[in-house]
C-alpha cells in the first residue's frame, strides 16, 4: 500500500472514532430507533440555488385550513415537532418569543407535528404558551412536501421559505434563538 493511501486511511480511522456515538456527516444524531435528534446545525441556499416553493395544505388543531401558497410575499417558519420530544420542550419558549417579535412584520410560524393527536398537541400548546397554529401531519404531508430537505425521523426541524414559498434556510435539532432570527433576517432582506 502506498503511504499516501496508508496516512488517508489512517485519518479516515481517527475521524471516525472521534464521532459521537450515533452521529453522522448529515447533522443528525440517531440516539435510538424511530427517534433521532439534530445537532443543531443549519444549511442556507443562496436564491439562485433554491428549488422550486413548497406546496402543501395543512389543517391546523383547530379545524383551520392554510395553504402555503396564501402565505407567498411573506417569509414562512415551519417548525417540525411533538410533544414528547425534549428539544421540542426546551425550544418551545424561544419560538413563542420569536413569534411575538416577528409575527405582522411579514413572517409567519407554523408548527408542523406528524405524531400528536389534538389532545397531546394542544395540551403541549397550553403548557407552553404557544400563540401560533400548528398543522397535524399524521399523514406526514408536510415532510413529503420537503423531501430532501427534512429527515423523515429528525425532531425538530426548522424551515425558513422566502418570499416566493422557497427553501432557504433549515436548522436540524434545537433551534437556536440568535440563529433563527439571523436567518429569518437575511430572507427578509432579500426583498427589501
Amino acid at each position: 500500500m502506498k503511504p499516501g493511501l496508508v496516512l488517508v486511511a489512517l485519518l479516515a480511522l481517527v475521524l471516525t472514532a472521534c464521532a459521537p456515538p450515533g452521529s453522522s456527516q448529515d447533522g443528525v444524531i440517531r440516539t435510538n430507533p424511530g427517534y433521532e435528534a439534530g445537532d443543531g446545525s443549519f444549511s442556507v441556499w443562496e436564491a439562485d440555488e433554491r428549488d422550486e416553493p413548497v406546496e402543501h395544505v395543512g389543517t391546523t388543531y383547530e379545524g383551520e385550513e392554510i395553504d402555503l401558497a396564501e402565505l407567498r410575499g411573506d417569509v414562512v417558519v415551519l417548525n417540525f415537532w411533538y410533544a414528547a420530544c425534549p428539544p421540542c420542550r426546551a425550544e418551545a419558549p424561544d419560538l413563542a418569543a420569536f413569534h411575538e417579535d416577528y409575527s405582522g412584520n411579514g413572517v409567519h410560524l407554523l408548527g408542523v407535528n406528524p405524531r400528536d393527536d389534538a389532545g397531546a398537541a394542544q395540551a403541549f400548546e397550553r403548557t407552553f404558551g404557544i400563540p401560533y397554529p400548528s398543522f397535524h401531519d399524521a399523514q406526514a404531508r408536510g415532510v413529503a412536501a420537503l423531501e430532501g430537505k427534512v429527515p423523515l425521523q429528525a425532531m425538530p426541524v426548522t424551515v425558513v421559505l422566502d418570499h416566493e414559498g422557497r427553501v432557504a434556510a433549515r436548522i436540524l435539532g434545537q433551534a437556536e434563538p440568535v440563529i433563527l432570527r439571523g436567518l429569518v433576517d437575511d430572507v427578509l432582506a432579500e426583498q427589501a
